[in-house]
């Protein structure tokens, strides 16, 4: 198996990863809808999210018009994401700590996103990497199973595997890196019967190299 830690390594799986996949398409770049479609997106088909967020666009506009909204009318567009009902309260409690609090706008540290209701630090990575192009990398299940098959972790934890990854990976390449990764997890590095024999990785890849004896 190839050196798979060194920043001239990395640059090259990055950029062989990038090529095998199709580029991730974000329905919303403002911040705010941003994190708004990510609290969404928990336990939620990425289909069925981005349907419930532009629906939820369309009659809400904006900060003010979604802290002015009624939970139930809310709940009634987002009905087919999952645990609607808690996210429904949820963003609308958001949308008003950001009005009120933060003058309208998304805050823009760690501590402070993780602070709103239905936070936690996947949503604010992405959020932060994306929305605001921040480095940061949020880890989401295919990032847990695929930098841990490469060999770039072996830490328990989602919040662990985070900072491994933070420290590895150069920070030019941490913009970006969660939706290419989730794009190859879903097309080649798939978490029943990985398509190892596609996988433009594989001479850097622990789990291949253990798997084919190579």
């Amino acid at each position: 198996m190839k050196d798979n830690r060194s920043p001239d390594a990395i640059r090259e799986m990055v950029e062989r990863i990038r090529r095998s996949v199709p580029a991730h398409r974000f329905v919303f770049t403002d911040p705010f809808w941003m994190l708004i479609t990510t609290v969404l997106s928990q336990r939620t088909k990425d289909e069925t999210t981005d349907a419930a967020a532009r629906s939820l666009f369309e009659r809400y506009r904006d900060v003010d018009s979604l802290a002015n909204a009624d939970p139930e009318d809310v709940g009634r567009i987002i009905g087919k994401v999952g645990f609607w009902r808690v996210k429904s309260k949820k963003i609308v409690e958001i949308a008003r700590i950001i009005k009120d609090r933060y003058g309208g706008k998304v805050p823009e540290s760690i501590d402070d996103l993780t602070s709103l209701p239905g936070v936690g630090l996947k949503t604010a990575k992405v959020v932060l990497a994306e929305g605001f192009h921040v480095p940061s990398i949020a880890v989401d299940t295919h990032v847990f199973r695929i930098s841990h098959r490469i060999g770039w972790s072996s830490a328990r934890t989602p919040e662990e595997t985070s900072v491994d990854l933070e420290n590895l990976i150069p920070k030019d390449l941490q913009i970006g890196f969660n939706p290419m990764m989730v794009e190859f997890g879903k097309a080649i590095c798939r978490p029943m019967k990985p398509l190892c024999d596609r996988c433009p990785i594989s001479e850097y890849c622990k789990f291949y190299s253990e798997r084919s004896g190579k």
